[in-house]
């Protein structure tokens, strides 16, 4: 059973990726602000006072710009940085956007090894990427489970970012495979709890 569903989840995120790579620069673009302006309007986001960001791959919603509006608001700013020991990630506290940011793991912007950790049960909201998402709250990565374990200890709301295209009906999941509380995306923002119909992302 587990193999059925791994090959599922195999075939599902190489199907997902030729979709985003297909996706219009400027369809990315416009898609990102509105999110990102979406985000700001929520009440969870304006609480706040620590929020768990990601640095953006190109095919990935751009939040990027929410990074130095969180600043000027006075939050926390924390990003996810590769520990080698381990072979994990751990939460850092971002101070200065433009000094305190490398080029880290897997080429993926994270802050220095200067700055200190962040107690992810002190998080009040994180947003997550991820290439396929469900009505239910379910994600799939790439595959690799470092943001499932980074997840695990991670407080506060869970919410999905993502493109339309990444919705769909049913993702396949295996028990370890963490469940978020909502879904954002420029056409759609629902919290997980809520029934959704089985057809409601498939445009039937």
């Amino acid at each position: 059973m587990n193999s059925e569903i791994l090959q599922s989840k195999a075939r599902l995120r190489a199907e997902m990726l030729a979709t985003l790579h297909r996706m219009p620069v400027q369809e990315r673009l416009s898609a990102s602000a509105q999110v990102c302006a979406r985000v700001q309007q929520w009440a969870i986001w304006q609480q706040a006072k620590a929020v768990f960001f990601y640095a953006p791959s190109p095919e990935e919603v751009d939040i990027w710009p929410l990074l130095a509006i969180a600043k000027r608001e006075g939050k926390h700013v924390v990003l996810p940085r590769f520990v080698p020991a381990s072979r994990a990630y751990e939460g850092a506290e971002v101070e200065d956007l433009d000094t305190d940011i490398v080029v880290g793991h897997f080429s993926i912007r994270e802050p220095k090894r200067t700055k200190c950790t962040f107690p992810l049960n002190r998080l009040d909201l994180s947003l997550v990427p991820g290439l396929v998402f469900d009505g239910l709250g379910s994600r799939l990565g790439r595959g690799r489970g470092y943001y499932d374990r980074l997840l695990m200890t991670v407080s506060g709301i869970k919410c999905g970012i993502g493109w339309d295209a990444q919705l769909i009906p049913e993702v396949p999941v295996l028990a370890h495979d963490i469940k978020l509380d909502c879904i954002l995306t420029p056409g759609h923002w629902f919290f997980a709890s809520q029934t959704r119909s089985a057809n409601e992302f498939t445009g039937k």
